[in-house]
């Protein structure tokens, strides 16, 4: 069974895809800013957890910028690194 919000036609399901890039996007943008954040005391405080959270959190960026390719029809190879 399709879901309500889907079955008013395919402008509401792209408008709906268009929203969560746009959401998944403000959150890879927040991750970057986290993770600059981490490197930046990973720096300073010679901080060995710090350096490995901001991988963690670079990874997590890569992939969510990966996701909001996907729904923008490219391939998960497209976006920046």
């Amino acid at each position: 069974m399709r879901s309500r919000l889907f079955a008013v036609g395919d402008d509401l399901l792209n408008d709906h895809l268009e929203s969560l890039r746009s959401r998944l996007n403000d959150i890879a943008e927040e991750l970057a800013d986290i993770g600059l954040a981490k490197l930046k005391e990973a720096v300073r405080d010679d901080n060995a957890r710090a350096a490995d959270e901001e991988r963690r959190l670079a990874r997590a960026r890569r992939a969510v910028v990966r996701a909001a390719a996907l729904l923008a029809g490219g391939s998960a190879e497209d976006g920046p690194d």
